[in-house]
């Protein structure tokens, strides 16, 4: 037998731009429908223009939301869709799920589907939350016994058992995301597709969500995870598919689609930092040079070592004499933040006079592990608390891992996202110090230097 869970050939859908979404109607708009379908019809022919004096414009624009999509996935493998709003990645799992029918290409799909798209989707409005519990299991091919078992958990879970009698339409977006994702979790799909409805969600719901996508992987089947969370796909998917336009840009290791698709989309601009117009703030002061500098080099790119001191050199202009707070955030290659340096916690008000200012940061040991940086930049005015600039983006860095202890064993990035010193003390008494012999022990100290 097989181990392809879902093989996709030579996938292709075309919509027609201002076409009207299809609905199911009710018997009585059905009735009236056809009743009045020959007057509309007149209607339109009055109302069309010549094509011959419009031409073809005056018919809706045909678009690819898929293009020729080919892969297969393995039973058992999680996988995450990431790409631009409109890339196609909602349009491949309503495809997967039987929503919508293909323009070209065909899909195989080996096992039980369970889905979780839009908010509503596959539930009945005027059922309860009860009824609809069962509706989906039996559109899953389950028996009333089989959903029956699962079905205090599936409650427990979703935590709407207070509405558990009510009509669906009645519940909130939230809820509504809570049951079907519920649902489609433990009623055992052997195919899970969930697209991006856990953005609806609280935050400790998602991580719930998460935990349970993490429990389900871990049973053997297989998962779509359609998200812009690229930590969340990161940390639960080890393939990713990165969508582009309709097309398949990329498919390989999860971390490696998403810092392609992050580099190109513009986390790595080229542009002078003074030109750039992706920023906020009130401009009296702003970023418009950055440079890293260690070991005699400096530049806005730079391969940096765990362990290694280096600085940051900011150059900033000022309309005015301004005392201001200046904060450099750090983010990973999923766009987490994982340190920040804010000089109004650190007690510093940079001085900034009319022209051109310099600050520098320096950073005795870098605790980050392997892996790709950016490094967000914010200028605050101290008087008033208003941001004079925010602009993400402005300075990138990669980090190489480095046998800084000389043990043969270098930190890598299995090890997590930083190295935190610490200190193992033996038996005997005796300390082995891992990190910088500089870190200060006890309580940390006051005073900082311009």
């Amino acid at each position: 037998m097989s181990d392809i869970a879902i093989r996709v050939e030579n996938l292709g859908k075309q919509y027609r731009i201002g076409a009207k979404q299809e609905r199911y109607n009710r018997f009585t708009e059905t009735v009236m429908d056809t009743l009045t379908a020959p007057v509309r019809r007149l209607a339109s022919v009055v109302r069309r223009p010549s094509s011959d004096v419009h031409g073809p414009s005056s018919f809706p624009d045909l678009i690819w939301a898929l293009n020729d999509v080919s892969f297969e996935v393995q039973r058992g493998e999680v996988v995450g869709i990431i790409g631009r709003n409109g890339a196609g990645k909602s349009t491949l799992l309503k495809i997967l799920s039987r929503i919508t029918e293909p323009t070209t290409g065909r899909v195989e799909l080996r096992g039980r589907v369970g889905s979780l798209l839009e908010v509503g989707t596959g539930f009945h409005p005027e059922l309860t939350g009860r009824e609809n519990v069962y509706l989906n299991g039996a559109i899953l091919g389950m028996r009333r016994e089989e959903i029956g078992k699962k079905f205090d958990e599936i409650v427990e879970f979703s935590g709407v058992e207070q509405f558990l009698d009510t009509p669906v339409k009645r519940y909130s977006s939230g809820m509504q995301v809570r049951l079907a994702f519920a649902v489609a979790a433990h009623l055992e799909p052997e195919i899970l597709l969930i697209d991006e409805v856990l953005a609806v969600g609280d935050a400790a719901f998602q991580q719930k969500c998460l935990g349970k996508m993490s429990e389900v992987a871990g049973q053997g089947r297989t998962i779509l995870f359609v998200s812009h969370n690229m930590g969340a796909v990161d940390g639960l998917c080890a393939r990713g598919i990165w969508l582009e336009a309709g097309g398949l840009a990329f498919d390989g290791p999860a971390r490696d689609a998403i810092e392609r698709y992050l580099a190109g989309h513009g986390q790595e601009p080229v542009e002078p930092l003074r030109d750039r117009s992706d920023r906020s703030g009130s401009g009296e002061a702003k970023f418009v040079g950055i440079a890293l500098a260690h070991d005699g080099a400096s530049g806005r790119n730079a391969e940096l070592f765990t362990g290694q001191a280096f600085e940051i050199h900011a150059e900033i202009e000022s309309s005015t004499t301004m005392r201001a707070f200046v904060a450099l955030r750090v983010r990973d290659h999923a766009g987490r933040p994982v340190a920040a340096f804010n000089s109004r916690e650190g007690g510093y008000q940079a001085l900034l006079t009319p022209g051109h200012n310099r600050i520098t940061l320096r950073i005795p040991f870098l605790t980050l592990l392997e892996g790709d940086y950016w490094i967000d930049g914010g200028l605050v005015k101290v008087d008033n608390a208003m941001a004079c600039d925010r602009i993400a983006r402005i300075l990138h860095f990669r980090v190489h891992p480095q046998d800084f202890l000389e043990t043969g064993a270098p930190w890598r990035a299995y090890h997590g996202l930083v190295l935190v010193p610490h200190t193992w003390v033996t038996r005997e008494g005796k300390s082995i110090n891992v990190g910088p012999a500089s870190y200060p022990t006890g309580p940390s100290r006051k005073g900082c230097s311009t």
